[in-house]
């Protein structure tokens, strides 16, 4: 459990500070309800006293008015600063992912999906934003506050102290053995998450193949399937962690009863006065409150360490950036150096060489699959090269920065993407700072411009997710435009 609390703490970055803020004053909190025992020490003295004067009521007042004040700041202070926390930890972790996936190889993309990558910066991330403050305060706060109450428990009477920890302890074994069967369905859980996130994409994206050969009831199915196992790992988890929670709670209300007993015992043989009689009976149903609260806690927790290490495995994944360098080209003349490629273990080019001088084109032709596309890719650096070298000007391009290598080369891709916004900042995603001017030229010279202009909106349409609204042709005109905007030495 201390390792998820340390993971948390780490995962929440530049809010660290914050948390820990937030959690002084959840414990700050529980000092200020603490206060309300006192006032009910006094209430009880002066009863017992039969004092009835309005004066002897003030210390009580004061004391309830202290702490629910107190109280109402703390919370709201401690919530607004768990709130801060959770979403601005997730949103730097996701720009940093999204930063990140820009220098990871090719490969990562062929062995995690569409749908893996779009649950985990969705739904596993909504997690830990909307959870992880929460837990880990609530978890630590209720062990806190339980360990004030155990204290002072023991101090007022030993005896009754004991029976509190072994309560308390009793408990926590019974949260451990919970925790433990949360370990083995969470990742299960989490899978199937996912697989109903990439089921659900992948249906989407499709339904234009689905229709056009009527396979709406046979593509539905591994929906279906997706949907019936994400129920079946949430019960499960759920049914698997019930019955532990019924138990803790059998524990807390015994030793609570023990508690109220042992008390009215130890008043009647004298060993108590009845002022601690009563504090205690009252003390001994709230005790566990807290407890409860952080045993409760339990499979969330586990739930949140998977969403976690999910997160994490993208930062561990290897990067191609590492040791490059900004390089300026003094030519751009593109060598092959006896390389060799394999995707897997299927070997795609076996000691290749090719020169590519300056200010030339090279057409590659060959059959399908035989290594045209992993050429272009490969001088791109989407994948790194199992032996050999490509060079770029003479220098190796893994002596690059990846920014400094892509910024000499443009492509123009088979299965062309756009994105959801206007033709013209379509265009000019291969040059932001390009003036309408420019982005008009380009368009022109890839023989674009003219049924762009005739659009409603000419080069300020939106256009749908992917260039949808587009036809084949239309979306690999503005694709070239691209390429021809940025202006790069290698196209």
């Amino acid at each position: 459990m201390l390792k998820i609390f340390k993971q948390i703490l780490e995962f929440a970055g530049t809010r660290k500070e914050l948390l820990k803020k937030s959690l002084f004053f959840t414990f700050v909190g529980g000092i200020f309800a603490a206060l309300q025992f006192v006032a009910l020490y006094f209430v009880l003295m002066e009863v017992l006293k039969g004092n009835r004067s309005f004066m002897n009521v003030w210390p009580v007042i004061v004391v309830m008015a202290v702490s629910i004040a107190g109280r109402a700041v703390t919370g709201y202070i401690s919530t607004m600063q768990q709130i801060e926390t959770g979403y601005g930890m997730v949103s730097e972790r996701r720009i940093h992912i999204g930063d990140r996936i820009r220098y990871i190889p090719m490969g990562y993309f062929d062995e995690n999906s569409v749908g893996s990558l779009t649950a985990l910066v969705t739904t596993t991330m909504g997690d830990i934003e909307n959870i992880a403050p929460r837990v880990l305060l609530s978890v630590i706060s209720g062990f806190l506050n339980t360990v004030v109450l155990f204290l002072m428990m023991f101090l007022l009477n030993w005896q009754i102290g004991l029976v509190v920890f072994c309560g308390a302890l009793l408990y926590l074994v019974v949260t451990e053995i919970a925790r433990k069967k949360a370990v083995e369905d969470s990742p299960k859980r989490q899978k199937a998450q996912d697989d109903l996130v990439g089921a659900t994409l992948e249906y989407i994206q499709g339904m234009g193949v689905v229709k056009s050969f009527n396979l709406g009831k046979d593509s539905s199915q591994t929906v279906n399937k997706a949907i019936e196992d994400s129920c079946k790992y949430n019960l499960k988890l759920t049914n698997r962690t019930i019955p532990y929670q019924a138990i803790q709670q059998a524990i807390t209300r015994l030793f609570s009863v023990i508690v109220a007993g042992m008390s009215v015992y130890l008043y009647l043989n004298g060993s108590f006065s009845l002022i601690l009689c009563f504090l205690i009976l009252i003390a001994s149903f709230m005790i566990y409150s807290d407890l409860e609260t952080a045993g409760s806690m339990t499979t969330a927790l586990q739930m949140l360490a998977v969403a976690m290490e999910k997160v994490n495995k993208v930062d561990e994944t290897p990067i191609m950036d590492t040791a490059g360098e900004a390089i300026h080209l003094k030519n751009h003349a593109v060598v092959f150096d006896d390389v060799c490629f394999s995707y897997g273990h299927r070997k795609i080019l076996d000691h290749v060489s090719i020169s590519m001088p300056e200010g030339t084109t090279t057409a590659i032709v060959g059959p399908s699959g035989s290594g045209k596309t992993t050429l272009c890719n490969l001088i791109a650096r989407f994948w790194d090269v199992d032996s050999g070298k490509i060079t770029i000007g003479d220098i190796d391009i893994r002596n690059y920065k990846l920014d400094s290598l892509m910024k000499n080369i443009s492509m123009v891709f088979q299965d062309v993407y756009l994105f959801s916004d206007t033709i013209e900042n379509n265009i000019k995603f291969g040059c932001p700072d390009a003036t309408h001017e420019q982005v008009v030229e380009a368009a022109k010279k890839a023989y674009c411009h003219d049924f762009i202009s005739a659009l409603p909106d000419g080069y300020n349409t939106v256009i749908g997710e992917g260039g949808g609204t587009l036809s084949g042709g239309e979306k690999q005109r503005i694709s070239i435009a691209r390429a021809m905007l940025k202006n790069a030495p290698i196209i």
